[in-house]
């Protein structure tokens, strides 16, 4: 999977584009988000722990782990994720302008859930990062997906 290696770089001229775009039209916004930025994570998910990606676009899980969880990936840019339902096992991945990535939170799914906003209009409840990186803290290892490549 030499391709996952390119992403760091892909990033950095994707946030160049984005520096250039916003200098070009000052108060417009032109980040990456969405679909690009889901689609990165889980690519970076299935290098990374080893998970078996399913289709895109399947509900609630994105992939299997190898130990056979099903394991929803969510990345952001920003400062919270949402969620539409509980999943078994959930995986969140900040993307860095720099083209790094560093994980936020790899844990059971029902912790995330529990401690999870309200349902909103779009059908999602909310969890910030903040929220998030401290419930990691409580997460025993033994209930985190291991890595399998740096």
């Amino acid at each position: 999977m030499s391709n996952v290696k390119q992403i760091p770089e892909k990033i950095r001229k994707l946030y160049d584009i984005v520096n250039e775009l916003e200098a070009m039209f000052p108060g417009r916004h032109f980040t990456p988000d969405g679909h690009l930025v889901g689609s990165i994570g889980e690519v970076l998910a299935e290098y990374h722990y080893g998970l078996e990606l399913f289709q895109a676009s399947v509900e609630i899980h994105d992939g299997k782990s190898p130990c056979g969880k099903l394991v929803q990936v969510k990345a952001t840019q920003s400062k919270s994720i949402g969620l539409r339902s509980e999943p078994e096992h959930l995986l969140v991945l900040k993307i860095l302008p720099s083209g790094s990535s560093e994980m936020i939170y790899n844990g059971p799914g029902k912790i995330a859930w529990a401690h999870a906003g309200k349902m909103q209009k779009n059908g999602q409840r909310a969890l910030s990062v903040t929220k998030m990186r401290g419930l990691m803290l409580e997460i025993e290892t033994k209930h985190q997906l291991p890595m399998v490549a740096v």
